[in-house]
């Protein structure tokens, strides 16, 4: 087992070979693994050093070495690359006015478009805004107000709910939380017919 007298990271000397390689060989890239690390040893390596953040993928089949693998191993971290231009920049002034002449353009047309797509985009009824005064419990509510109040099938059938799911709101929503008192009676022969006190 090797342990890096930077860090606190004890590797196996696999994982120090495997990410050593990639630093000095491959710019990073982890593509060589010991003759004896074959099949699913090397995912079991590539995995151990994953989930210890020292490796990291491109979402693919390519690992490379993370930044900690960098300190694992005592080597600086990668830095960006500066680019500088070879040529000195320039501004070319008929480029540019061609340039806001094609921007000016492509803006004029963007507006002259946007009123007709805006209109046809529009629903052709509004949308109806769930507010309380039209929720399936108000909608129950007001069908338990009425004189006659209101049976368990009628309720399903005006609000598309399960007989369970009716008996439940009465328990819960109704009783408990607006702590409405709710009665019932059932006529010879007929259905439970349920009603606010």
């Amino acid at each position: 087992m090797t342990k890096n007298p930077l860090t606190t990271i004890q590797l196996t000397t696999t994982q120090t070979q495997v990410l050593q390689h990639a630093l000095d060989h491959n710019d990073g890239q982890v593509v060589w693994f010991p003759e004896s690390v074959k099949g699913g040893a090397r995912k079991k390596v590539l995995d151990a050093l994953f989930n210890r953040a020292l490796v990291t993928s491109d979402g693919g089949t390519h690992w490379y070495v993370a930044a900690e693998g960098y300190d694992a191993l005592g080597h600086p971290r990668p830095t960006a690359a500066v680019i500088a231009p070879s040529l000195p920049l320039v501004a070319d002034p008929e480029l540019e006015a061609t340039v806001a002449q094609h921007e000016a353009k492509w803006a004029n047309e963007a507006q002259a478009l946007a009123p007709a797509t805006q209109a046809t985009n529009l629903p052709s009824e509004p949308m109806k805004v769930r507010k309380r005064e039209n929720s399936k419990q108000a909608t129950v509510l007001q069908m338990l107000k009425r004189d006659d109040g209101a049976t368990v099938r009628q309720i399903c059938d005006a609000t598309g709910w399960q007989a369970h799911t009716v008996r439940g709101t009465f328990a819960g929503a109704f009783k408990k939380k607006l702590g409405l008192t709710i009665e019932s009676d059932k006529a010879q022969g007929g259905e439970r017919v349920y009603r606010i006190a």
